[in-house]
């Protein structure tokens, strides 16, 4: 890394979205109600392929980092009222879209899916498949924790169809380990990985965090370095969320341990340099995959998509998501489900769903989200081209963007020329700035905006 690169990232290091959805969650808002879900199902094309997630929230133990919804308990028989309520909820959902739709994408996130036994595995894919019909082709992924992990529960993914892992790894130091409370061995992630290309899956994706506590350039090298051995299809490197103000364990983390902004622009710079010189492509913001994958196919040929799964492949699905917590997405609609366990089997018991929160999105809301999303995946954006397919002139309609963008260009994060938006190499470590600019919601008043992680 340059030292102008460094100081771009001291720069553009400014609390910002993600976008895996615009207008982003927290403009999602109470007034969305059940009715307004069943209609939103009700209205879908029925030529829309589906995208399935279910939120499985248990965990063996608290990782103290942790930003997802989820429960540390070692009480198993939890799952069991759970598992039921996600059957009866799916079994209201698929009432209400047309039978005729096939699941493209299956997921399931966490907590910990792999918390549940490999019977309940079984049980659960036999749920979901007794509800939708999912193609033979079906993308169909899991997140798995390697603690507590058995081949078991590994071989009861792959005959349920599962195709895809994503291992949680996050860092190899055992002193960084220790400070947020997830231990795991070298030898226990060769042996998962092991494990699981012998049963067959044909992609292997590997979660790392950088910004975690007691971490250094030098000891996250050795992480890397191990890494690159392994040779996953997929990386995701995500930046430390420290948000102590939303997730209250975080607490837990000694804030003098945290790498300063210095240490967290050279645990990039290991990240960038190393998986570039093993032939990783930077998909953006944090994706790597091996030029053959198919995320950088999709990038290339310009149907690349960002949901709340992040990159993806299925534009033309629609998320039913399923559990506590969970987000689901029409083309015009977001739902969030009740988030606590209890409120969630609570309303799932009563009407069979368990809406917490929503919105429908405007037409503008709709043009905004396309032009963040072209940009943070295509890379580019020709003004022509997108003002005719949304009936816009736009460089009046986007004037303000332009605007924002002028000193991103100057600083050589995009090109603009010829009535068109380019990100350079250099751009694509910002592309949450980029995005920035398109967002309108920004630009209220400073006391009416949500508090956002920092972008680098």
């Amino acid at each position: 890394m340059t030292s102008t690169t460094a100081a771009l990232l001291q720069k553009y290091s400014i609390p910002g979205p993600r976008y895996t959805s615009y207008p982003t969650a927290p403009y999602f808002h109470t007034q969305f109600a059940e009715a307004d879900w069943t209609e939103a199902l009700g209205a879908a094309s029925a030529d829309r392929g589906i995208s399935l997630y279910v939120h499985i929230p248990f965990c063996d133990s608290l990782c103290y980092y942790c930003g997802c919804n989820m429960v540390a308990t070692r009480d198993y028989r939890k799952t069991q009222p759970y598992l039921a309520t996600l059957d009866q909820e799916m079994a209201r959902t698929a009432q209400r879209v047309d039978s005729r739709r096939v699941v493209r994408q299956l997921h399931w996130g966490g907590g910990t899916p792999t918390y549940l036994n490999p019977d309940d595995i079984r049980r659960l894919m036999a749920m979901m498949r007794s509800h939708f019909t999912l193609a033979a082709d079906a993308e169909i992924s899991c997140e798995v924790d390697p603690r507590e992990l058995t081949r078991a529960h590994l071989a009861a993914l792959r005959e349920c169809g599962f195709n895809r892992l994503s291992f949680g790894v996050q860092d190899m130091d055992p002193d960084v380990q220790q400070a947020v409370n997830r231990i795991q061995s070298e030898a226990l992630i060769r042996q998962v990985l092991d494990w699981s290309r012998e049963l067959g899956f044909s992609s292997i994706n590997l979660d790392l965090i950088v910004g975690l506590p007691r971490q250094t350039v030098e000891r996250f090298s050795r992480t890397l370095e191990r890494i690159v051995e392994w040779a996953p299809d997929r990386l995701a490197v995500f930046g430390y969320a420290h948000v102590p103000w939303m997730k209250k364990h975080q607490n837990l983390i000694k804030e003098s341990e945290l790498p300063d902004p210095a240490a967290r622009l050279g645990l990039q710079q290991a990240v960038n340099a190393s998986l570039g010189a093993a032939g990783y492509v930077n998909i953006g913001l944090d994706h790597f995959a091996r030029p053959e994958d198919e995320l950088v196919r999709a990038q290339q040929n310009k149907t690349l998509w960002r949901n709340f799964q992040g990159y993806t492949t299925h534009k033309d699905c629609d998320i039913l998501a399923f559990g506590a917590s969970s987000i689901s997405q029409t083309a015009d609609v977001y739902m969030q489900n009740e988030k606590s366990l209890k409120s969630y089997q609570e309303r799932v018991a009563a009407t069979g769903f368990a809406v917490e929160r929503g919105l429908k999105l405007t037409r503008d809301d709709r043009i905004q989200r396309e032009a963040i999303t072209r940009v943070m995946c295509d890379l580019e954006l020709d003004f022509a081209t997108f003002g005719s397919e949304w009936g816009i002139a736009f460089s009046d309609y986007f004037a303000d963007a332009l605007t924002d963008l002028r000193p991103l260009a100057d600083d050589g994060l995009v090109e603009i020329d010829r009535g068109k938006i380019s990100v350079t190499p250099t751009g694509r470590l910002f592309l949450r700035n980029i995005g920035m600019c398109f967002d309108r919601y920004l630009r209220q008043a400073p006391g009416e905006q949500p508090r956002y992680s920092r972008t680098a």
